[in-house]
C-alpha cells in the first residue's frame, strides 16, 4: 500500500457518526482484538472520556485518538491512522490535541500502554516526553505480547512545557492543523 503525503488535518470531536469509520481504522490498526462499535458508543456516553478524529480536507478521516481524564491524571485508551496516511505526523497532531486538552483541563499527568515492539509509537511517546515506567505482561491477547507503561512527568513543570511548544511549533513544518 502506497503512503498519501497530505499537509492539513482538521481535528475534531468524535461524533456517534463516525463510529464505524473508526472501527474499520481500529480493525485495520489492531487486528481481530481491537474495539467493538458498542465500546466505541460507551465512550461517547462517558463523562471521563474524550476523542476525536482527525480529518482531511476532503471530510474523511485519518485517525482518532481517545483519552479519560480523571482528576488530574491522563491515560490515552487508544491512538491509530489509517496505513495510508501513516508518516505524514497525523499520530504526532493527535497527541499534541492531547496534550492541549490537558492543558486547558488541569490534567497533570498522561499515561498510557503501548506494545513492546512498537518501536515508531515509542518513539513518538518518548519525543513527547513520556518514559517508560514498567510492563504489563502478556498485556495483548493476539500474541500475548508485553505492554510498555508509560507515564510523563507533571506537564506544567517548566522543562517539560518547553518540550512540548518546541515538538509543537517544530510540527507545523511538517502538517496544519485546523
Amino acid at each position: 500500500m502506497s503512503v498519501v503525503k497530505i499537509s492539513e488535518i482538521y481535528i475534531k470531536k468524535m461524533t456517534s457518526d463516525d463510529i464505524d469509520t473508526v472501527v474499520q481504522i481500529e480493525s485495520e490498526a489492531y487486528g481481530e482484538h481491537h474495539w467493538s462499535k458498542s465500546s466505541f458508543y460507551d465512550e461517547m456516553n462517558n463523562n471521563l472520556a474524550k476523542y476525536y478524529c482527525a480529518r482531511l480536507a476532503s471530510g474523511e478521516i485519518a485517525g482518532f485518538a481517545g483519552t479519560w481524564n480523571i482528576i488530574d491524571e491522563g491515560h490515552i485508551t487508544t491512538i491509530a491512522v489509517k496505513p495510508e496516511y501513516k508518516r505524514n505526523h497525523i499520530g504526532e497532531a493527535m497527541i499534541v490535541q492531547i496534550l492541549e486538552d490537558c492543558y486547558n483541563n488541569g490534567i497533570k499527568y498522561l499515561t498510557l500502554e503501548v506494545r513492546a515492539s512498537n518501536t515508531a509509537a515509542i518513539e513518538l511517546y518518548k519525543k513527547y516526553g513520556f518514559s517508560s515506567l514498567g510492563t504489563r505482561k502478556g498485556y495483548y491477547q493476539d500474541n500475548n505480547e508485553d505492554a510498555l507503561i508509560m507515564w510523563t512527568e507533571n506537564i506544567f513543570y517548566d522543562k517539560f512545557k518547553s518540550g512540548f511548544e518546541k515538538n509543537r511549533e517544530n510540527l507545523k513544518s511538517f502538517i496544519q492543523i485546523k
